[in-house]
């Protein structure tokens, strides 16, 4: 059957978005492997799909490419908001969007009448072991704490932001063999639900350079909740103060941890093009 999509990306983190207020309903989630497909398909990290809310203006939920759903994803979030707002699905600048991870509210930031960037309110980072879920630490934080992988030590600071994040600091960050340690760390036997790795590098106080292995989608030119907790462990770690840039392999964006503990994204989301595609 034939379906209409549009293609986004949120510093080079790519999606293929199915409005399924408009859209018959779907095996979108069988679909998600060859759709996602960057030779056989459409090609995306994963599929954004809109849908009606009875706790929110409206709801997103998100396929990895290997066909898993995750929680979250923030530079998805800012892709979907920016389709809802521009398509008149919801005609306000801040609005509210259920995920997996619960409530979350993005806000359009405009120049000219335009969308130039997506705020997001990530809501607050999780810090209980138990809570992200990391296995052995109950309800205690999981700051720079030792794990052992294919022999080699490393340190770990852990962060739900609704999804599981591992953080681990490293010299140099374009160096690091991402590709061999991603899937290790992704399956370890201290994530029971697997895990997103952030290898991380410090520039200075407000300039990070971060790389992700996401859960289900192995390397990616960026990640919002990657981004969210790498700052969130940066501080927690004493490295980095509460607002700082990250640097991503598809861009940057600004990540703050507020007052009110929230932390606060910003950054781009981009219509790449339309289609028509047969499932």
């Amino acid at each position: 059957m034939k379906f209409n999509f549009t293609k986004l990306q949120g510093t080079g983190n790519d999606f293929v978005l199915i409005d399924c207020l408009k859209e018959p309903q779907l095996d979108y989630i069988g679909a998600a492997k060859s759709l996602c497909d960057r030779h056989y398909g459409i090609g995306a990290d994963g599929i954004l799909l809109v849908l009606p809310s009875e706790k929110a203006d409206i709801c997103m939920r998100i396929i990895n490419a290997d066909g898993s759903e995750a929680e979250m994803c923030g530079n998805g979030i800012r892709c979907f908001a920016r389709y809802v707002y521009e398509q008149g699905i919801v005609a306000k600048e801040e609005f509210t969007v259920e995920t997996g991870a619960g409530i979350l509210v993005p806000k359009m930031i405009l120049e000219n009448g335009q969308v130039s960037q997506v705020q997001v309110d990530m809501g607050e980072p999780i810090l209980e072991g138990d809570r992200i879920p990391v296995n052995g630490y109950e309800l205690n934080r999981v700051i720079n704490e030792s794990i052992t992988v294919k022999d080699k030590e490393f340190k770990m600071t852990c962060v739900s932001m609704g999804n599981p994040h591992c953080v681990v600091f490293v010299e140099d960050a374009e160096a690091f063999p991402i590709h061999e340690f991603g899937p290790l760390f992704e399956t370890h036997e201290k994530f029971p639900r697997k895990t997103n790795t952030e290898f991380v590098q410090i520039k200075d106080k407000s300039h990070i350079r971060m790389r992700v292995w996401e859960r289900g989608a192995a390397v990616t030119l960026a990640c919002g909740t990657g981004s969210c907790a790498t700052l969130t462990a940066a501080v927690l770690n004493g490295l980095s103060d509460r607002k700082a840039e990250i640097q991503l392999d598809g861009g940057k964006l600004i990540v703050e941890w507020a007052a009110n503990n929230h932390l606060y994204m910003t950054g781009p989301a981009e219509e790449v093009f339309t289609g028509t595609a047969d499932i």
